[in-house]
């Protein structure tokens, strides 16, 4: 008589040994992927603090260019909190001028960041000191109409200006402002002549980005005057 073979299958140890093995690479899969989608998340979020810091820098630059000396307007103003820029519009001649300006000042989220605020097209002397006095108000205490018009550029510690005059740089607080202009228009884009300039032959800004983001530490940039020769500087 045939003896009876044994019956084909798993024991009880085997499984439990195939099932937490299974589960450990599912356990190393899951890490892996976590560890790839973390990583790509944080580079996303690098690459829009450049972009971002790069956007500001170029239109920090566009800013300085655009600067205008116009009857009854500063073209500019530094108040050691403020930079604020009477500056020419975007091309349109239905633009008028624009108050710019750049600040730093903590957000909602804890960060200190450095800012930059538009008016708007502007038309008239009267729109004028109204955005350059809101534009003052913006940088210090600024109410729900004043944020809107606020753009986030990067987070920064400090930030310090410096004007180029008299052949030397100088703090932009202790550097010798003009008088403001004053001439017979009322209203902007008159042709009446500006015979003082308040304008700069350079500005230099040294921001102090934080720590923590794509660019970190002591930024410095140079602007010079499109208008400047080399006689002047």
């Amino acid at each position: 008589m045939a003896k009876k073979g044994r019956a084909q299958g798993f024991t009880l140890i085997e499984v439990l040994v195939a099932i937490a093995v299974m589960a450990l690479l599912a356990v190393l899969s899951w890490r892996g992927i976590d560890g790839l989608s973390r990583a790509r998340e944080q580079a996303r979020v690098r690459g829009d603090e450049v972009l971002a810091l790069q956007a500001g820098l170029a239109q920090w630059g566009v800013d300085l260019d655009a600067i205008t000396e116009r009857p009854h307007t500063k073209p500019i103003d530094w108040d050691g909190r403020a930079l604020r820029i009477t500056r020419r519009g975007n091309g349109d001649p239905t633009d008028g001028l624009r108050v710019a300006a750049w600040s730093r000042r903590t957000l909602a989220d804890g960060n200190s960041w450095w800012l930059r605020w538009d008016s708007g097209p502007l038309v008239s002397v009267a729109q004028w000191n109204q955005a350059w006095n809101q534009a003052a108000l913006w940088a210090q205490n600024p109410g729900e109409a004043e944020r809107r018009r606020e753009v986030p550029v990067a987070r920064a510690d400090n930030w310090q200006l410096f004007y180029y005059r008299n052949n030397a740089w100088s703090n932009a607080l202790s550097s010798d402002d003009s008088a403001s202009v004053t001439a017979a228009a009322r209203v902007i884009g008159s042709s009446t002549a500006v015979t003082v300039s308040s304008i700069p032959y350079g500005v230099r800004l040294v921001l102090s980005l934080s720590a923590g983001q794509a660019f970190s530490g002591n930024l410095t940039r140079d602007w010079v005057a499109p208008t400047v020769t080399p006689s002047q500087q």
